[in-house]
C-alpha cells in the first residue's frame, strides 16, 4: 500500500443472506477461494462475518454462527498471512474465534450485544472495533432518528471507548467505526461522512465500511443492484483516506488499493511540487 494509504480490510461472508455476496462463500472451498483472492488483490486484512446484519436481518443462533465462521478462521490461519478480524455481536463467537486465529473482534454493537462483552474484549486482548448503530439490524431502518448525528455519534463512541477502557481493554486496542447504513438516513450518512475527520480526532483508528451500502443507491437510483455500487463506494473510500481513516472494510479490494495508490501518489507529488 502507498504511504500515507489507510490499510484495506477485504469482506468475507460467510452467510447466506448478506446484502451483497449472500451465499456465494458459505462453502469453505468458496471461501478459501475469495479469501487468496482478496489477498491477491491486496487485502491487508479479512474480516469474516457468519451472521447478517443487513437491514431487516433476523439473528442466528450462537450455534449456527460458529459453524460457519470457525472452519473458515482456522483455514486462514492455516494457508494465509493475512490477519483476520472476526465480525461477530456474539461475545462467544469472538472468544471462540480469537482462539482459532482471528485477531481482532469486530461489533456492530460496540461491546453492548451482551452483558460480557466488556469484560470478554478485556479478556481476550485483541483489537476490538466499536461500531455505532441505532437500535438493531431487524429494525434499524424503519424510523432512525437523530437531532445531530455528527455529534451524538461521536458522543456515543467517546463513552463506548470509555467504558471498553474501564473494564481494562487498552485504549491502543480500540478502534471507532461510525456505522454508516445502520440505523442512519441518507442525511445522516453524509452528515457523517462529510466530518469523518471529527470522529479521527478522538484520537482512535477509524475503520470505514461502506462498500456497496445503499447510500450509494440513494444518491445514484440507477444503482440498484449492489454491484453496481463500485463507483460510489471508491468515492467514499478515496474521501476516507483524505479524512484520515485508519482502515476501509471493503468488497471489491483491488479497484479500493489501485484508487488509494493513486490518490496517495498525487497526494504526494502535489507536497513536493
Amino acid at each position: 500500500m502507498a504511504s500515507g494509504a489507510p490499510l484495506v480490510m477485504g469482506v468475507l461472508n460467510v452467510t447466506p443472506d448478506s446484502f451483497s455476496d449472500g451465499g456465494r462463500f458459505a462453502d469453505i472451498e468458496a471461501a478459501l477461494a475469495q479469501a487468496r483472492a482478496l489477498v491477491a488483490a491486496g487485502a491487508d486484512w479479512l474480516d469474516v462475518g457468519g451472521e447478517s446484519t443487513r437491514p431487516q436481518a433476523q439473528p442466528v443462533t450462537e450455534e449456527v454462527e460458529l459453524a460457519r465462521v470457525l472452519p473458515v478462521v482456522r483455514a486462514l490461519r492455516e494457508q494465509l498471512d493475512a490477519p483476520v478480524s472476526i465480525d461477530t455481536r456474539k461475545p462467544g463467537v469472538a472468544r471462540a474465534a480469537i482462539a482459532a486465529g482471528a485477531s481482532m473482534w469486530n461489533d456492530i454493537t460496540a461491546l453492548t450485544g451482551a452483558p460480557e462483552s466488556l469484560q470478554m474484549a478485556a479478556k481476550i486482548g485483541a483489537p476490538v472495533v466499536l461500531m455505532h448503530m441505532q437500535g438493531e439490524p431487524a429494525t434499524m431502518q424503519d424510523a432512525p432518528h437523530y437531532e445531530d448525528a455528527l455529534a451524538e455519534v461521536c458522543a456515543w463512541l467517546g463513552a463506548r471507548a470509555e467504558a471498553a477502557m474501564a473494564a481494562g481493554v487498552p485504549k491502543e486496542a480500540i478502534w471507532l467505526d461510525p456505522g454508516i447504513g445502520f440505523g442512519k438516513r441518507l442525511e445522516h450518512n453524509l452528515a457523517l461522512l462529510a466530518r469523518l475527520d471529527r470522529l479521527v480526532a478522538l484520537g482512535f483508528p477509524v475503520l470505514l465500511g461502506a462498500s456497496r451500502k445503499r447510500t450509494v443507491q440513494y444518491i445514484d437510483p440507477t444503482a440498484v443492484d449492489p454491484m453496481d455500487r463500485l463507483g460510489g463506494s471508491l468515492a467514499i473510500a478515496l474521501h476516507g483516506a483524505r479524512a484520515g481513516v485508519a482502515m476501509v472494510r471493503v468488497h471489491d479490494v483491488r479497484e479500493t488499493v489501485q484508487a488509494l495508490k493513486v490518490q496517495a501518489a498525487i497526494l504526494a507529488a502535489r507536497r513536493l511540487a
